[in-house]
């Protein structure tokens, strides 16, 4: 979402990221989840990931307002949807909690809250995005095994389909805990309809696959380009040019829902529809 902005022209710049359009410029949403439908995507994932109650507050946004812009991501995501043909999901984006502190916080976890506190953090964004009626929640960027066990007890029992992804390292959480810790805690919580990783580098993608097969549930992947996020600068460096050599080993591992996530824009997207088409 972010690249496909920012390639349209769009600054995003400041602490609310793509969320900030949503207020300003609800139609260059529409217009970015348009361009991924027609690229072949068959999920969009929406501009929720940075909007949180504290965070916008911060911005001088009441909650009343907040809650308005949480229910205009799943609506305009749905329809964008209208626009193209067949079969269309919206996934509402729940981001951790480090993404609402914008200084890449995200990338480490280890907040120092409590499992109590980020259940109190993450509730309130969860209730009006269940209650915007999305095909799924995408619960992502996940750091941490403590702040995935917070929201996935917020939703266990709400009935909403959710799929539970990691940010990674190698074969651990950025927080460092172990990939098969990690997913374990998606036991049990009739919700989860699928785990993985996004939001890391496409080589580490293929050994995660692995280990979130062993749940049993169908495992969902979307990395970024291969370049690096440096958020002391908050710029991009690297080369993404290798983003889908890797696509049939994902699948090929069991891989069943497969996305980009940080620098892939439409473009990359037609390429790997085009590959898991043929």
């Amino acid at each position: 979402m972010s690249t496909a902005l920012e390639l349209a022209g769009h600054d995003l710049s400041d602490a609310l990221w793509s969320g900030r359009l949503l207020l300003s410029d609800p139609d260059a949403v529409r217009d970015a989840h348009l361009a991924f439908y027609r690229a072949g995507a068959e999920v969009a994932i929406t501009a929720s990931y940075q909007v949180t109650f504290d965070g916008f507050a911060r911005h001088g946004i009441d909650a009343e307002e907040t809650a308005r812009l949480l229910r205009a991501s799943v609506s305009l995501a749905r329809s964008a949807a209208s626009d193209v043909d067949g079969q269309r999901w919206v996934a509402a984006s729940v981001g951790p909690y480090g993404a609402m502190l914008a200084d890449g916080s995200e990338y480490r976890g280890r907040y120092g809250l409590s499992k109590q506190q980020l259940m109190e953090f993450h509730r309130p964004r969860i209730d009006v995005l269940a209650q915007s009626e999305p095909d799924l929640l995408a619960v992502e960027t996940i750091p941490d095994v403590d702040e995935a066990e917070a929201v996935l007890e917020v939703v266990r029992g709400s009935g909403v389909p959710v799929w539970l992804s990691y940010s990674i390292r190698g074969d651990r959480t950025c927080a460092g805990q172990p990939l098969e810790e990690a997913f374990e805690v998606a036991a049990g919580i009739d919700e989860v309809i699928a785990v993985g990783v996004n939001c890391c580098a496409p080589e580490d993608v293929a050994s995660a696959v692995a280990v979130a097969g062993k749940t049993g549930l169908p495992v969902v992947v979307y990395p970024n380009s291969g370049e690096e996020w440096d958020a002391r600068e908050r710029a991009w460096t690297g080369d993404g040019t290798g983003f889908t050599a890797l696509t049939g080993e994902w699948t090929g591992n069991g891989a069943r829902l497969v996305g980009g996530c940080c620098r892939t824009g439409p473009d990359a997207i037609e390429v790997l529809a085009r590959a898991l088409a043929g």
